[in-house]
């Protein structure tokens, strides 16, 4: 509903618990991608807190909107005019879950006509950090 594809959806996953993404349907640009990353694995904590400071940053000159605190440290946007304009709706968080921090970035090449695209981005978050937490048995704000 949120990014108005319609027809059948195919998704693509690549990775692991500790970092990957999945994306849905299977073109390009992908409507719908989500990624995450966590401590472990060769990412330190530094360079998560890197990432996601970047993503502030930008965010921020676009005039991102902060996510409630319950979604942990995070933003979301739609970034005009960028080299990343064929995902322009982006949302980017870093949270606890299981004691460890964790990142996970959504990306829409679009939102359907009449829709909130940042409401939606929220939203979107939401249910991903609910789903992270039940695939790798660990509740998000802990």
């Amino acid at each position: 509903m949120v990014s108005g594809t319609t027809g059948a959806l195919a998704e693509t996953t690549t990775g692991t618990g500790t970092s990957g993404e999945c994306w849905a349907p299977d073109t390009n640009p992908h409507p719908l991608e989500v990624s995450w990353l966590q401590v472990g694995d060769g990412t330190t904590q530094e360079h998560l807190d890197f990432l996601m400071n970047d993503r502030r940053r930008l965010y921020s000159r676009y005039d991102g909107v902060k996510l409630p605190a319950d979604l942990g440290d995070g933003m979301a946007v739609r970034l005009t005019n960028t080299v990343l304009a064929d995902q322009p709706y982006r949302v980017s968080a870093k949270f606890r879950c299981g004691g460890k921090d964790r990142l996970v970035d959504i990306y829409l090449a679009r939102v359907a006509a009449g829709r909130d695209g940042i409401k939606d981005l929220t939203a979107l978050m939401r249910i991903a950090q609910k789903r992270y937490g039940g695939v790798y048995r660990c509740t998000p704000g802990e």
